[in-house]
């Protein structure tokens, strides 16, 4: 919810495209520096902390984006946002890969981002519904829908209650073992691991696609005379799709395999999001942007999947953190690069931007299927190091 109407504020504020995504960028600024931190202490301790923390940094971002009278101003507290976003979701995803088996991840990691595709569908809808409540009273109207999302950012703290196991004693488990090897195994090592850097540059376009998708489809409905209400459907439409892809995920990856199934999906998302650089009627958008959701649903489950089981023994939240390192640099990257094209040849540019990024994605992706079968090398496939020992993240494994 918050996310257009950030957009919505800025452009009521006098924003044009360009700073609308430099505001987003800031978003994604803080947690590029916070990252790596916050999954060392998560791999070497618990997860839970973090949620209640990332809850407390959303609300405030949203309330004082919510007061802000100038652009600086909300460009602060977008960053304020984001570095809360950043916790909550370092603390979550390990909790989910620690108490998963390896066989469990790719279900149970779709299962968990349907939780934020469901955010997706229905705060964007309530978002246009409160801005275009009063036509010529968007400063004001804006400012009611982020206040809004902050009290229901902080309504989630009452489900943050005992969601991670805890050990019954206090000697020197596997866990302790794991902490020990976290410390010692480098980033560059992490990075260097197969599988790692190619799962974290897939999440990195998926995620700027749908972040630029979030941040410009109300540059676009506004140029294009599509009233914020139905903006708000749209969006809301591609998280639909989204979480349609999700529910399905476990027998497509039965079907297809994870590898091809990634590289497949990379590619229909590059295509159908550079159709939405076309003068498409609202309907014809719809559609387009159906297709586009059910596409960019594959990608960050598999990507978590892929980075946790390739990451060294006791890394796991340090990997996953890496992978949202790589998330928020494309976060800054994306918008920032955006903002100067759509400066320099219109709305429209980004979306192009956009399917070439998602179209290298695809390539990496499919990078594995094209090997010589007769080369014994690691895949991102659990291996008998992580069917010993499905929880090491560092944490209980949820047996």
């Amino acid at each position: 919810m918050a996310r257009p109407a950030v957009s919505y504020r800025a452009l009521a504020l006098g924003a044009d495209a360009r700073a609308v995504g430099v505001i987003a960028g800031i978003y994604a600024l803080l947690p590029l520096f916070a990252a790596v931190p916050l999954g060392r202490r998560t791999d070497h301790g618990r997860c839970a902390p973090l949620l209640p923390v990332g809850v407390a940094l959303i609300a405030t971002g949203c309330a004082l984006s919510a007061t802000a009278g100038s652009l600086a101003g909300m460009a602060a507290w977008s960053g304020v946002m984001g570095l809360g976003h950043l916790a909550f979701v370092i603390g979550a995803q390990s909790i989910v890969a620690r108490q998963s088996t390896p066989a469990e991840q790719d279900r149970n990691f779709g299962h968990f981002t349907i939780g934020a595709s469901l955010g997706q569908l229905i705060g964007p809808v309530a978002a246009g519904l409160v801005v275009s409540g009063h036509d010529g009273a968007m400063a004001r109207t804006s400012a009611v829908a982020l206040a809004v999302a902050a009290a229901v950012a902080a309504c989630s703290v009452t489900a943050l209650w005992r969601i991670e196991h805890r050990q019954r004693d206090g000697g020197a488990g596997p866990d302790a073992v794991a902490a020990g090897e976290a410390r010692r195994v480098s980033v560059r090592a992490i990075l260097a691991t197969r599988g790692v850097g190619s799962g974290i540059f897939i999440s990195l376009a998926v995620l700027s696609a749908t972040d630029i998708l979030t941040a410009y489809l109300p540059v676009v409905g506004e140029q294009r005379g599509i009233a914020p209400s139905v903006v708000g459907l749209l969006l809301s439409l591609r998280a639909a799709a989204t979480i349609g892809c999700r529910l399905a995920i476990t027998p497509m990856i039965r079907l297809l395999g994870r590898t091809a199934l990634m590289a497949a999906s990379c590619l229909g998302a590059a295509l159908l999001c550079t159709g939405i650089a076309l003068p498409l009627p609202a309907w014809a958008l719809g559609v387009l942007l159906a297709g586009l959701g059910f596409c960019l649903g594959v990608g960050q489950p598999l990507s978590m999947t892929t980075v946790v089981q390739a990451a060294p023994d006791g890394a796991g939240s340090t990997a996953l953190a890496l992978r949202l390192t790589g998330n928020r640099l494309g976060q800054v990257a994306a918008p920032a690069s955006a903002g100067v094209l759509a400066g320099l040849a219109g709305t429209a540019a980004p979306f192009v931007m956009l399917g070439g990024l998602l179209l290298l994605s695809a390539a990496i992706a499919v990078r594995p299927l094209r090997r010589p079968a007769a080369a014994p090398a690691p895949t991102a496939e659990p291996t008998p190091r992580e069917e010993r020992s499905p929880g090491r993240t560092g944490g209980p494994s949820g047996r």
